[in-house]
């Protein structure tokens, strides 16, 4: 099931994946989310105050995914993953593995070659960050998910250090030749999602 959500605020969002996650069973559909965040700067369980040099009026949130501190606001496409792993046969390895592949994919068909590091999860490109990944893990399910970055603002990165990497250059698809917008992002990746976790989904039933 995927939910087009538009902009809303971080928290209001957070409590609703949380929610359907602490009721959901072994029957639950699992849901995709797209949306766009109000501004926002967010800390990981890894996360360290550090990392925040500057934040100025944008809220601060401790969020429970995974990974350290970044920005999400308007121009930045969100996809939250609400999963079932034990019913997909992933571990929470495996499903950052499955977001990034989708992420490599959806980035491909505009012409973007863009990879996943080892040490640092999400998708670079020459070097530079231009999608965050974070997930929580609870009763053998998922959710929060990815963030990518299309028309954002950069400049809220430069106040904090990135994944608490300082220095770390991020990038957005407006400045690697791509022009679309949020909206026209969306589909993309949302089906690079959804091709994944139906390979997943024969995989189990095999």
């Amino acid at each position: 099931m995927i939910r087009a959500l538009g902009t809303q605020p971080y928290e209001q969002v957070w409590r609703a994946m949380r929610d359907l996650t602490a009721a959901r069973d072994a029957s639950t559909p699992d849901e995709l989310w797209w949306l766009q965040h109000e501004a926002v700067y967010t800390l990981g369980k890894a996360g360290r105050h550090e990392h925040l040099h500057d934040t100025g009026d944008t809220p601060v949130v401790a969020s429970d995914r995974g990974g350290q501190v970044t920005w999400h606001g308007p121009g930045q496409l969100v996809v939250y993953t609400l999963l079932d792993l034990h019913r997909l046969g992933l571990t929470a390895r495996g499903a950052v593995s499955l977001l990034e592949d989708a992420l490599v994919v959806a980035l491909a068909s505009a012409g973007i070659s863009a990879a996943p590091r080892a040490d640092a999860p999400g998708l670079y490109v020459a070097g530079a960050k231009i999608a965050s990944l974070g997930l929580r893990v609870s009763r053998g399910c998922c959710y929060h998910g990815v963030a990518l970055n299309v028309e954002c603002d950069l400049e809220p990165f430069t106040r904090i250090d990135p994944c608490g990497m300082a220095g770390l250059a991020m990038t957005r698809t407006v400045d690697l030749g791509c022009q679309e917008g949020v909206a026209t992002w969306a589909p993309p990746v949302l089906d690079a999602l959804a091709a994944g976790i139906a390979m997943r989904r024969e995989a189990t039933a095999a």
